[in-house]
């Protein structure tokens, strides 16, 4: 605790031009006190100058060397112990400042020092001796009163710092800070009455304050007096009607009575005003949104959301609200787009980032929608992991290989091995992505190392083998993997055709021929790369004019080969 107190300056004594004549006059004696006092002083600004820039040892020093001239001089005591405290050495510092009092007592501020380094030393009640005599003078340190209820709250002397505040409220008049501190000690010692009575005075003191009476209503409503807050929120409603705060208060305290349709009455007429706070209106809509779905509940509903839409009609936390009721209603699509529009006001909400992230994939992602809020993401929460790989996934699906190996290998150092699934769809992806930039041998260690995870993935299975099959390497490993894919996904196009062309590296024409079949009758609109993959097995098959019919139908495909121009111009096979 700091307490007031000045800097006293020592009168400096300018030894100037005196005459000649003057100088013989003094005598030996008294030129010698008259030099001792002023080296004194020399040292005592020095020290003043050194504790303004706050070079406490050099303070020390010139403030003990200026001792040595006056002893007796209290403010040089006062300065050391000054320094002494602010160096947290406030046992050294107490001799010093108790001197310092000792010499002269009429100095509050050398009485305040000692105070402070009491309470420094953790010996309150000592701190409480000095203010007392203190204040007990007249009405010159009444200001101190504050000081000295705090610290008879801290050593829980409740009675003490009761009536220090009551002489604090003589001097000040009714203030919130000492109401409000009386109020808690009443409530302490289950006086009820006297703290319903500070209330009061408050509400009284600073009329058309609602934060008063809303204590006041707090204190009452947790006590059982339901009636009496109602009563009090009434009378107050009566005479400041414009306040919403006070309509959300009869609100609370009508629905506790269950006094349901008057309690949503009072709850419309909060909602209607520009006043109330929107980030308590959203917290009010979706206390109702707990509430059993009734028709009633769903018109008031309706009826609010108007209310907020015209009061406050861009504010993160109510579009929150309306989102989590379209989620709640079985409208995904609707809701994300609420909190879509919630995140851009306010992107520090990790919880409903991770719901717009995960609500926006699907067959028909906008990766590049979806990107803006993972970005969202590391940028609010860069030491969460799931932002990263969130971030890397979906750049890695917009073909932004480099940035999502950035991202990736970001989520993977962040998770330290703690999430193994995040670690194996984030290799995965890796793996993916590597492969895109060149960097094959470090894409197989990265589908190896998720497969080491969940060996049954079938992303990384089915990748894996395809990349395997386009570099005609380890292919029997590639066929083991696809295999194992398409027996659990019989009907997924994609996979049918990995394995076919995996089968097709291994010269397997007729296998692949079988599972390609497969493949297009699976696939409603057949990709590119599978008509072109399709061409390709019928040509080893001797199909010639089969296969160039399908080459030409993957022809303008932003999937096929750069080889696919002259397969069809020439008629023949080119890898």
């Amino acid at each position: 605790m700091n307490f007031k107190r000045t800097i006293l300056i020592l009168l400096v004594v300018a030894l100037g031009s005196s005459t000649s004549f003057a100088q013989d006059r003094l005598s030996k004696k008294e030129r010698a006190a008259q030099l001792k006092e002023s080296q004194g002083t020399r040292y005592f600004i020095e020290g003043e100058k050194n504790l303004v820039l706050d070079d406490l040892e050099k303070a020390f020093f010139y403030f003990n060397k200026a001792l040595e001239f006056s002893p007796e001089e209290p403010a040089i005591h006062y300065k050391i112990a000054e320094v002494l405290v602010k160096a947290n050495q406030a046992e050294k510092a107490l001799p010093y400042a108790t001197k310092a009092v000792e010499i002269d007592g009429e100095n509050k501020f050398y009485s305040l020092m000692v105070a402070e380094i009491y309470n420094n030393l953790k010996q309150p009640l000592k701190a409480a001796e000095i203010l007392e005599k203190l204040t007990a003078d007249g009405e010159h340190n009444q200001q101190y009163n504050l000081d000295l209820a705090s610290i008879y709250l801290k050593a829980n002397e409740l009675d003490k710092a009761l009536i220090v505040l009551d002489r604090a409220e003589d001097f000040y008049g009714v203030m919130e800070p000492i109401s409000m501190q009386k109020q808690r000690i009443y409530l302490n010692n289950n006086d009820l009455n006297k703290a319903i009575a500070e209330g009061e005075k408050l509400v009284e003191a600073r009329p058309g304050n609602p934060a008063f009476v809303m204590n006041l209503v707090e204190i009452l409503y947790n006590n059982n007096r339901v009636d009496q807050a109602l009563e009090l929120v009434f009378g107050e409603i009566e005479k400041y009607p414009n306040q919403p705060e006070l309509q959300m208060a009869a609100h609370s305290l009508l629905k506790d009575k269950g006094d349901i349709q008057e309690s949503n009455h009072h709850l419309y007429l909060a909602f209607a005003s520009a006043d109330l706070d929107p980030d308590v209106k959203a917290q009010a809509f979706a206390s109702q949104l707990t509430e059993i779905k009734t028709q009633e509940r769903e018109v008031l509903l309706d009826s609010l959301e108007t209310l907020m839409a015209n009061s406050s009609p861009d504010n993160a936390a109510i579009y929150a609200a309306l989102g989590q009721r379209r989620i709640l209603d079985q409208n995904q699509e609707e809701g994300i787009e609420f909190f879509k529009r919630s995140l851009l006001l306010n992107p520090k909400n990790a919880k409903m980032l991770e719901q717009v992230i995960l609500g926006s994939f699907g067959e028909d992602a906008d990766f590049a929608e979806v990107e803006k809020f993972t970005i969202l993401g590391v940028d609010e929460f860069p030491q969460n992991p799931e932002f990263w790989f969130y971030d890397g996934v979906v750049k890695s699906a917009q073909k932004k290989d480099e940035e999502a190996v950035v991202s990736l290998n970001k989520a993977i150092e962040l998770n330290a091995n703690k999430n193994s699934q995040l670690d194996q769809v984030a290799f995965g992806s890796l793996g993916s992505s590597l492969y895109n930039l060149g960097d094959k041998e470090e894409a197989f260690r990265n589908f190896d190392k998720a497969l080491e995870i969940n060996p049954n993935d079938e992303q990384v299975l089915n990748n894996y083998s395809y990349f395997l099959s386009l570099e005609k390497t380890n292919l029997e490993k590639a066929k083991t993997m696809s295999d194992k894919v398409v027996k659990r996904f019989p009907d997924n196009g994609t996979f049918l055709d990995t394995h076919a062309w995996v089968l097709f590296q291994l010269k397997d024409y007729e296998g692949a021929k079988k599972y390609m079949d497969l493949a297009m009758k699976h696939e409603a609109e057949p990709s590119g790369v599978m008509l072109e993959h399709y061409g390709d097995i019928l040509f080893h098959l001797g199909q010639k004019n089969e296969a160039i019919n399908y080459w030409k139908k993957a022809e303008g495909s932003p999937e096929a080969s750069d080889k696919l121009s002259q397969k069809i111009k020439e008629g023949k096979y080119h890898e």
